[in-house]
């Protein structure tokens, strides 16, 4: 392993995440570092639980055994946070990812980051805003799911002959979402505090404002995977290469 390879504890709680999400989870946390914490936390007698009794030895995941002492209260929640707490002071680790869509973890992943470590939050798009925006980063895991499908289908078409290919993609173009005016305000509020002189800002300056800002901030719910790809169809900005880095700059109206 590289000596600056980030190491990240990897949290689930089980009865708020989906377990047919988990490879994908674990996929993207890949990009980032190496989960060498994965545990789950659940009541394992609970047959609720029972499909991911499946996924745990595949994925080298420790389940964590928390009883449900009283009805309509989540136990999990308090251990998940006593073992975050206790992987916090051991001062091993780079970073965590919580893998819930419970805002219950707020308070936890806010004081994982006043301890100088980033935190990733994997939910659904529907998890609260509070623990949204309590992250460093927060991915859906609709778009992982989404996504791991769109690879399954390519690799399907590459079978297929070229104008297959060509049909699916201008179809796919043709239903992506548009960019909504709030997030397209928020890149123009971007692009202006780090521009230069002549009114150019760094693609990579962009997108380390989206995220600070808007921890949520996503391309692929716009049906892109990158930024790039998203501000070229935005079609409202101009766009330069200078050797490997990207510039942008808003356009200016046609009188």
């Amino acid at each position: 392993m590289l000596e600056n390879t980030k190491k990240f504890a990897v949290l689930i709680d089980a009865d708020n995440s989906s377990v047919n999400s988990i490879s994908s989870v674990l996929e993207e946390v890949a990009k980032y570092g190496i989960a060498s914490v994965k545990r789950v936390y659940g009541d394992w007698s609970s047959d609720s639980l029972k499909k991911w009794r499946e996924v745990l030895l595949p994925h080298a995941i420790t389940p964590v055994q928390q009883f449900a002492y009283t009805s309509g209260k989540d136990a999990t929640d308090m251990i998940l946070i006593i073992d975050a707490m206790d992987l916090l002071y051991g001062g091993a680790l780079d970073g965590f990812c919580i893998v819930s869509s419970d805002s219950d973890f707020t308070p936890l992943a806010s004081r994982i980051r006043e301890s100088g470590l980033v935190v990733y939050g994997f939910g659904r798009k529907k998890t609260p805003e509070p623990f949204k925006k309590a992250c460093d980063k927060f991915i859906s895991i609709e778009n992982l799911i989404s996504e791991e499908k769109e690879e399954d289908k390519q690799s399907v078409e590459t079978k297929n002959n070229e104008n297959t290919r060509k049909t699916s993609s201008i179809e796919k173009e043709e239903t992506k979402p548009p960019l909504d005016k709030a997030t397209l305000n928020l890149i123009y509020k971007a692009v202006k505090d780090n521009s230069d002189d002549n009114g150019w800002a760094y693609l990579g300056s962009i997108g380390t404002y989206l995220s600070t800002v808007k921890p949520d901030f996503d391309t692929r719910d716009y049906g892109y995977t990158k930024l790039s790809g998203l501000i070229k169809a935005v079609e409202v900005f101009e766009t330069k290469i200078e050797g490997s880095q990207m510039f942008l700059k808003k356009r200016k109206k046609q009188s």
